[in-house]
């Protein structure tokens, strides 16, 4: 496997998105809902929220506002629904997504299925899982839909990994170079 390669894989081999039941519970205020969104969403390279994403996300209707200034689990795991899918789609398309899928299914089992996805995909294009679950006929439209999303991601996320990483070892042959050349 070439370093490149290596490389990458090691930064996703445990990637993993918490489960509904796995968020935090108690309410977050907006600083630690960006550090404990952040977290997890390292490993997928640009997915990253700030305070004011948050905010401007609440203004828009994507997100419920917070209660008491904290934020639950449901809107937790829309923030890393957002963070994990805005490198690809517009805010637009995100919002509606997410009405999609409040239509056909609850905030918990989707937020679940799509944490699944992520990481099947992630695992997919990192070399790590040979294949998907096959699509099959009958397959809703908003599944087949999140699934073409999380793919995307998950290509983005392989391409800017891989040319980060050419940079890096580029990098470190030009310092060697260097090193050498003043010896």
């Amino acid at each position: 496997m070439p370093q490149a390669d290596q490389t990458m894989l090691n930064a996703v081999q445990s990637f993993r998105l918490p489960r509904f039941d796995e968020i935090p519970d108690v309410g977050l205020y907006l600083e630690q809902t960006v550090k404990y969104v952040n977290e997890y969403c390292r490993a997928l390279g640009g997915a990253t929220l700030t305070s004011s994403m948050v905010s401007n996300y609440v203004k828009m209707g994507l997100v419920e506002n917070a209660v008491k200034k904290q934020y639950g689990r449901t809107q937790i795991a829309t923030l890393i629904f957002i963070a994990v899918v805005k490198s690809v789609l517009s805010l637009e398309n995100i919002r509606l997504m997410v009405e999609l899928q409040k239509k056909s299914y609850d905030g918990r089992a989707a937020y679940d299925y799509f944490c699944g996805e992520t990481e099947g995909a992630v695992a997919n294009v990192f070399g790590e899982r040979r294949t998907l679950p096959a699509i099959t006929d009958d397959w809703p439209e908003e599944k087949l839909m999140l699934r073409n999303t999380i793919v995307a991601v998950a290509h983005k996320m392989y391409v800017e990994r891989f040319f980060a990483a050419v940079r890096e070892q580029q990098a470190a042959a030009e310092a060697a170079a260097d090193k050498a050349a003043g010896e």
